[in-house]
């Protein structure tokens, strides 16, 4: 059944220009010449395929769930995918609206037809005029080639990671995550891991077009030229070869000559591009890059203008990985790490997006560690010293800086961390801060972080199979590698706790991180009820009401909104006493003088749940009151004070006040509802009477 589909699809492929397609709305003919690229356009993003779930399905674009959805491309109106992860496969939607498996399914490395053939971790992909689709087949270190008959062979390299050129399987890649094809039949390569640029000649010769034997950035001709995890590549009109430079932050152009330029970004320069990762141009130098760091798609114009086209701090993209530009102008968009695929089109100028579904879904299944802790005793017990949510400072006396991402888990310098889970690293960098206090390895759907990544104590390699240990020229270590498609199983050492003496599990890329303490941990438990030290109410200039009557507080009608303040804390079975933990769930109800909940109070409104990260850095200032955090230099104990009139759950945020004008003048009660995430609830000290004149 998917074969027949398949040739189906090439015949639509390779046949006359259609009038109309099943992204877009049929369009009236076009003037002879394609229409200049309108500049600084927004666009609306809608859904193509999957549902934010991971998954192996394929039918209607609501029944169709995708692993790693990556490199995209399309043709006559028939969109690709390769889709890596689990599933390995490259599938289609085709004319009726409905994807179905192209190749693949499996991970391997065997040519074949249709499902007979395997791959691993397959990333960018391309077309050529005649139908055929090129894959860089990142696990396998190799480019394959599927005709339009459906066979899929080996184009170059051999599944070995290495650097050789030559001809067909005696050459060899490191990791290739991008792919191009000339109008000449010529095949470029982002060699990722190899720091290079190569091309395959039509007769299968594969050659070194541009870098060198370490990452850097230097531009310069040929091998002269320095890259730093080139992640894709794309032909302009006048020949020139665009490159990807993700670590460099950078675009990179090759010109007919072989000479390397900096289009934009790089080196000591203001930083403008955050992580590009994929890249479509237009016919007339307009370059739209995924940007991997921060979740947008932008636009560059040929003057160096940046625009974001879609995605932003509130609503981002989780891992924009391959874009392809469709033949009316607009975008066809695979979000990895939110397993979706999307179509942006362009609005007319003045008009608001409508909120689009982003990101992976919060029904998305957590990994499965089956109650496993990242240190030994996995299935033992270990001390909790950081929850989701949490107010964080930093070291140059901001006391609310950020909010904490992850669950942390108390270990002594030098104790290696252990994966919970297995995992398959997704991203094309996947450890970072060599030598800091936040290194981190991402694994899958979990980083990791506070830890020597892929060494112990003193700096030895710990596997060095999966954990390249990167020098620069002095033969100092500059970084610890792992490849796309690398994977890891339940007790894999993952690296060495450094001087932060604990680990931080985060679970979920960022912007859309989700509390840790779902996964459970064996012998985990928490029976303490949170603790509320105090209630307060501020005015617009922070000041704490103070005026009390007959031991209530004295709230003035006249006296304009309020925020409702709660220091509380909580802490979990075990822990040093001393050790103050945050709050899951924060909320209020206004009673009247009876006990009687106000209408529209029946019950709690709880504004605070920090069930799922807001991505915005203002959120910590909306979720903490001032003298939250550490304050005192030396102190031991973090002060959590919750503003219950704002709202950061769900991933949103909103600010908020307390109207005492829309109470009538009388005695009430502001209850505070605090819990924890295994639902114990403060019980005492949670109500403040509240006398409104």
């Amino acid at each position: 059944m998917e074969r027949k589909y398949w040739v189906s699809a090439v015949v639509v492929v390779t046949g006359a220009a259609l009038a109309a397609s099943f992204l877009w709305a049929p369009q009236p003919p076009l003037p002879s010449g394609p229409a200049p690229t309108p500049l600084g356009w927004r666009a609306q993003v809608s859904l193509l395929g999957g549902d934010g779930i991971a998954g192996n399905t394929q039918g209607t674009p609501t029944q169709t769930r995708f692993s790693d959805p990556w490199g995209v491309a399309v043709s006559g109106g028939v969109l690709f995918v390769a889709d890596a992860g689990d599933n390995n496969r490259i599938v289609y939607r085709a004319l009726d609206g409905v994807f179905h498996v192209l190749a693949g399914g499996r991970e391997g490395f065997a040519d074949g037809v249709g499902l007979a053939a395997e791959f691993n971790t397959p990333s960018g992909i391309a077309l050529d005029a005649a139908g055929n689709l090129y894959v860089a087949d990142t696990g396998n270190h190799a480019i394959r080639k599927i005709t339009p008959q459906g066979q899929v062979t080996t184009l170059a390299g051999n599944g070995q990671a290495g650097f050789a050129d030559g001809m067909g399987a005696t050459a060899q890649f490191n990791g290739p995550m991008g792919v191009t094809v000339g109008s000449d039949g010529r095949v470029y390569v982002a060699d990722t891991w190899n720091d290079r640029i190569r091309v395959i000649e039509t007769d299968g010769r594969v050659w070194t077009l541009a870098g060198g034997d370490r990452p850097d950035w230097l531009d310069g001709r040929g091998a002269e030229a320095r890259f730093d995890t080139p992640t894709d590549v794309a032909l302009d009109g006048q020949g020139n070869l665009w490159v990807a430079d993700l670590q460099n932050n950078a675009l990179r152009v090759i010109n007919a000559d072989g000479m390397v330029s900096t289009r934009m970004g790089g080196g000591d320069a203001q930083r403008v591009l955050w992580g590009p990762m994929t890249l479509a141009l237009t016919h007339d130098g307009v370059v739209y890059v995924g940007e991997r760091l921060s979740g947008r798609v932008v636009q560059v114009s040929p003057t160096g203008h940046v625009v974001a086209v879609a995605g932003s701090d509130a609503e981002r993209f989780a891992r924009p990985a391959g874009l392809a530009l469709a033949a009316d102008g607009s975008l066809l968009l695979a979000d990895a790490d939110a397993h979706r695929v999307h179509h942006l089109q362009q609005l007319p100028a003045g008009t608001v997006p409508q909120l689009a579904e982003l990101g992976p879904s919060a029904d998305n299944p957590l990994s499965r560690n089956e109650g496993r802790w990242p240190l030994a005793p996995q299935n033992g017990w270990h001390e909790v010293t950081g929850t989701l949510g949490e107010v964080r400072g930093n070291f140059s006396g901001e006391s609310r800086h950020h909010l904490h991402s992850g669950f942390d888990v108390r270990g002594d310098v030098g104790q290696t961390v252990l994966a919970v889970a297995a995992g398959k690293v997704s991203s094309p960098a996947s450890t970072w801060t060599l030598g800091g206090q936040a290194e981190g390895f991402s694994l899958d759907k979990l980083d990791y972080i506070h830890m020597k990544v892929g060494r112990d104590a003193s700096n030895r390699p710990l596997d060095a199979a999966r954990f390249q240990l990167v020098r620069d020229e002095a033969g100092q270590l500059d970084r610890v590698r792992v490849r796309r498609g690398t994977r890891f199983q339940p007790g894999d050492a993952l690296g060495s706790i450094n001087n932060q003496a604990h680990v931080h599990l985060a679970v979920g890329p960022s912007g859309y991180e989700r509390n840790a303490v779902r996964l459970g941990f064996n012998n985990y438990a928490d029976h303490v009820a949170p603790k509320i030290d105090d209630i307060a109410l501020l005015d617009e200039s922070d000041q704490r009401l103070r005026d009390t009557q007959d031991g209530r507080l004295v709230v003035s009608r006249e006296g304009g909104g309020l925020q409702l303040v709660v220091e509380a804390w909580d802490q979990v079975d075990n822990n040093l006493p001393r050790r103050r933990l945050g709050l899951y769930a924060l909320g209020y109800q206004i009673l009247d003088a009876n006990g009687k909940p106000l209408p529209g109070y029946e019950q709690p409104r709880m504004n605070l749940i920090f069930n799922r990260m807001p991505p915005q850095r203002e959120a910590v200032k909306v979720a903490y009151a001032a003298d939250s955090g550490i304050t005192v230099h030396g102190s031991s104990s973090t002060r959590f004070r919750y503003v219950l009139t704002n709202t950061v759950r769900d991933g949103q945020l909103a600010t908020g006040l307390l109207q005492p004008s829309e109470l009538q003048p009388g005695q009430y009660t502001l209850r505070i509802t605090a819990k924890d995430y295994s639902g114990n609830e403060a019980v005492v000290g949670r109500e403040l009477r509240v006398w409104v004149r």
